[in-house]
């Protein structure tokens, strides 16, 4: 009788383990799932602008807005960057989406974001900007290995109209000959 009671506990026990184990295995890949990697692109800034240099940049998040962004729920297309009278460097017309989980505290869907360069980066762009009439321009969102969020920017210049004529020529061409290239193998 006393072996069959300590056999039940052990089994009670080993159950208990094997409960939380599979708890701890659950919130391990929701959190991986959470963690994944988001990448947004700014298609129509390659076509509308000459990209001369980019950089990596943070931006300061509030909130929910981590959250919408790793479920791929922002848009950097019509935006720009513009430097404040204390020489800091803000995402203008970025749009990142309420988070649908969110309450009373979620954060507004359009506003201005401050993004985090070096010093000496960031006075190379306001020089560049102010003399030589170059813009910034965001080209992607997306999070790095360690879950945060980060913006490239790039230096551009616009293009012109038959810039960007040459540039649908040389995509067409290269989609014929991928066409081609792959009719012959």
């Amino acid at each position: 009788m006393k072996s069959d009671k300590n056999h039940s506990l052990r089994n009670v026990f080993c159950l208990n383990i094997d409960y939380y184990f599979r708890v701890f295995l659950f919130c391990a890949i929701f959190v991986r799932l959470m963690i994944k990697t988001a990448n947004i692109l700014n298609k129509r800034a390659r076509f509308d602008y000459e990209i001369i240099e980019t950089f990596s940049a943070g931006i300061v998040l509030t909130g929910t807005e981590i959250k919408s962004i790793r479920l791929g729920k922002a848009n950097i297309t019509e935006s720009f960057c513009e430097f404040n009278e204390s020489n800091e460097l803000f995402a203008i017309n970025t749009s990142i989406e309420e988070y649908a989980f969110g309450n009373q505290f979620n954060h507004k869907a359009r506003s201005e974001r401050k993004l985090l360069l070096n010093k000496r980066e960031l006075k190379s762009l306001e020089r560049s900007v102010e003399t030589k009439g170059l813009t910034i321009i965001p080209l992607r969102l997306f999070t790095n290995e360690k879950g945060l969020a980060k913006l490239e920017i790039g230096l551009c210049r616009g293009k012109k109209t038959y810039d960007k004529r040459e540039s649908l020529k040389e995509q067409d061409t290269k989609r014929d000959l991928a066409r081609i290239k792959k009719e012959f193998n």
